[in-house]
């Protein structure tokens, strides 16, 4: 599924250990460096009837290439792509697969900051949602789950990152749909059209808080007549507190649906990650209350006891990784959703071995 906070660990040990990423030029202030993972899993996940359904797959193996150069002395360029989805587990027949390659980037960085173009995910997925969970099969649900899979958010994009400014750093972006992609989509949103995400985040030692609102102005969905809806916005606030090896996080989040057959729906969660030396133990609690308004007014109801609320339950994600050497590891989740006939519950298990 997604690459975790360990992954990224494990592979800068590998590096300073002589298992790492392959650098296949560096010269003249140019480098190239490939690198990648295989991912296997075993999952038994229970569908809407309750029913288990079970099986070996992929989790999401990836290749990549990563390249930068000098351009002056304080400023460089740089990009990457990743092949995400290759399908370990059905290589020999692979012949197409129209989900691959979805980080793919240019970009320059220096003094004045970084600034991004191409497809790479959402800035509410990197600030606000993965300090909760960025497991390895099992998640917290989010504000982009609750509208779809976030998959068309991904793409056309161009994000400005600012530096830190006494711990205090911003980035905004757009995302921008032309005729062509309404076409390709096969959903007729109609005139070319750009979007607005940012966010803000402070760090002031081993603490950092970071807010995000995404407007969705270009976020697809199409109702149940086929008719293109005015999909809502997204927004959140999430804090974070390291103390030696272990994470505490916390967040409150948002879908403000304008979707007609949809429901605005708030998150409130908390997580942690203990590293206890050969691996990761991590687990999260999410409460969510599907059809609530808006934080404002959910305090408000709050304090005059009135609140109306259509539907509401919990989530709960535990988790535990055993690192077999410093670029392959092993891992175990399981998730309970508080939903009927137990839908969503489920176990995993898996390797990864990185390079």
């Amino acid at each position: 599924m997604k690459k975790t906070l360990l992954a990224t660990a494990i592979a800068g040990a590998a590096f300073a250990s002589g298992a790492q990423a392959a650098t296949v030029y560096n010269e003249d202030g140019t480098k190239l460096d490939l690198y990648g993972n295989i991912q296997i899993a075993y999952y038994s996940i229970n569908d809407a009837n309750g029913d288990a359904q079970d099986g070996i797959q992929d989790n999401g193996t990836t290749f990549g290439f990563a390249a930068e150069h000098a351009i002056t002395r304080d400023l460089t360029g740089y990009l990457k792509l990743e092949l995400d989805d290759i399908k370990a587990d059905e290589m020999a027949t692979a012949t197409d697969d129209s989900d691959a390659g979805d980080t793919a980037f240019v970009g320059l960085k220096g003094n004045f900051g970084d600034v991004r173009l191409g497809s790479y995910d959402q800035l509410i997925d990197d600030w606000i949602q993965d300090p909760i969970t960025n497991n390895e099969g099992f998640d917290v649900s989010d504000s982009t789950s609750a509208h779809g899979n976030g998959a068309d958010q991904q793409t056309d994009k161009v994000t400005y990152t600012s530096p830190s400014f006494g711990g205090v750093q911003f980035a905004v972006g757009t995302q921008y749909k032309g005729d062509v992609d309404s076409a390709d989509s096969g959903v007729d949103q109609g005139s070319s059209n750009a979007s607005f995400f940012g966010g803000a985040k402070y760090t002031a030692g081993a603490f950092s808080i970071a807010a995000v609102y995404d407007n969705l102005d270009n976020t697809v969905y199409a109702d149940a007549n086929g008719d293109v809806d005015s999909v809502g916005d997204q927004y959140g606030i999430t804090g974070q507190y390291t103390i030696d090896t272990l994470r505490l996080s916390a967040k409150v989040e948002r879908f403000d649906s304008d979707i007609s057959d949809g429901d605005s729906t708030n998150f409130y969660a908390v997580g942690a990650r203990y590293g206890y030396g050969n691996g990761d133990i991590y687990g999260a609690y999410q409460y969510i209350d599907v059809g609530s308004g808006t934080f404002l007014s959910e305090l408000d109801e709050s304090l005059q006891g009135d609140q109306d609320r259509d539907e509401t339950y919990n989530e709960v994600i535990l988790g535990a990784t055993y690192n077999i050497s410093d670029a392959m590891y092993t891992w175990v989740e399981g998730a309970l959703r508080d939903k009927p006939n137990d839908e969503g519950d489920g176990v995993g298990v898996g390797v990864t071995y990185l390079f």
